[in-house]
């Protein structure tokens, strides 16, 4: 238990450390050493954990089937890039953890860009260490690299970058095909050509859907819809995103942003806020559960944000960072 901690209490640190404010975030800006130093010991944890992770078993088992499968016959309707990866760990003799390494460093890429692209930058890392990184990223491999490369698209929504959001949303759908679900959020990017936008958003849902989606649909359905998967806890983990929802949309004109940032991220709130009327009308928990896990991001973008809404307009915002801190603690205990 205690690295988990040991990492945790390392971003905290940062955290308060680092009270002022960044005003403006450049692109492309340096990273310091510990920005490199967490990058590693990210990338490491997630790398090379040792049967950690619920789903530890299924993919040792699914390595073990790869390497008996010839090339074509494992990207035959399957996760691609997922599936592409594991077929070379099992060709090169490296096996899971080789799989792994390349799962974190992507993901981590992903999870301190968006977090670097926030004010905050190492509250919002603090914020996804309980659940987005001990669980997601060392549990849901696939879901959990698929997350990280959409937190990139993410970023390049924010610069208006439509097509580099597509493109990020894409690779994640190789890795885990739930993530073409995302690709209308360009949309709500609020770009100057709304028109090329709906265009390149139609025209990449449909390609994706037609690769990736279309013979797979009915084995999804089967699969969570009508087997009515319950996952435990799928309403606590809808709620944490229900929760800097429900703040933000109550108090959204604190929050200083830009106008197509508050429209964008009050259509993410909204979101997460339908997600508990979905939860209990859908017969599958689960179904609802892995979706959710999407607007993850959204925690860390309100949560990083809070103490420059809530406190006051002079000073370092104290008390709510380190009511962040205590709240991102709470959930790591548990």
């Amino acid at each position: 238990m205690w690295p988990y901690w040991l990492l945790f209490i390392v971003t905290a640190f940062q955290a308060l450390s680092k009270l002022q404010l960044k005003v403006k975030f450049l692109p492309g800006e340096h990273w310091s050493f510990s920005w490199r130093a967490i990058f590693f010991l990210l990338a490491v944890m997630i790398g090379f954990r040792h049967e950690v992770g619920g789903d530890w078993s299924a993919y040792s088992r699914q390595l073990e089937r790869i390497g008996n499968e010839a090339f074509f016959e494992t990207l035959n309707g399957r996760d691609p890039a997922f599936y592409l990866l594991n077929w070379l760990a099992s060709e090169s003799g490296l096996g899971i953890y080789f799989v792994n390494c390349v799962l974190g460093i992507l993901f981590t890429w992903g999870l301190l860009s968006f977090c670097r692209n926030q004010p905050r930058a190492w509250l919002a890392l603090v914020v996804s260490v309980p659940y987005l990184i001990t669980v997601v990223a060392m549990g849901y491999s696939r879901q959990g690299v698929a997350i990280g490369l959409v937190m990139l698209g993410l970023v390049a929504l924010d610069k208006k970058n439509v097509f580099n959001f597509l493109v990020f949303v894409a690779l994640a759908a190789a890795f885990h095909k739930s993530a073409v679900i995302l690709i209308p959020l360009a949309a709500l990017a609020g770009t100057k050509r709304p028109a090329l936008t709906v265009f390149l958003v139609t025209i990449t849902a449909v390609l994706l859907f037609s690769l990736l989606l279309q013979e797979y649909v009915d084995s999804l359905i089967v699969g969570y819809v009508d087997a009515e998967y319950e996952s435990s806890g799928a309403a606590i983990r809808v709620a944490m995103n229900a929760l800097p929802a429900t703040v933000f949309l109550l108090m959204r004109n604190r929050f200083s942003l830009k106008l197509a940032q508050r429209k964008f991220w009050s259509w993410m709130a909204v979101v997460s806020l339908g997600f508990i009327v979905l939860l209990y009308f859908s017969p599958s928990s689960t179904a609802v559960d892995r979706v959710a896990l999407y607007l993850i991001p959204l925690q860390l973008f309100i949560w990083s944000r809070l103490p420059d809404a809530m406190g006051r307009r002079s000073g370092t915002k104290e008390f709510w960072v380190y009511a962040v801190i205590g709240y991102s603690a709470s959930v790591h205990f548990v």
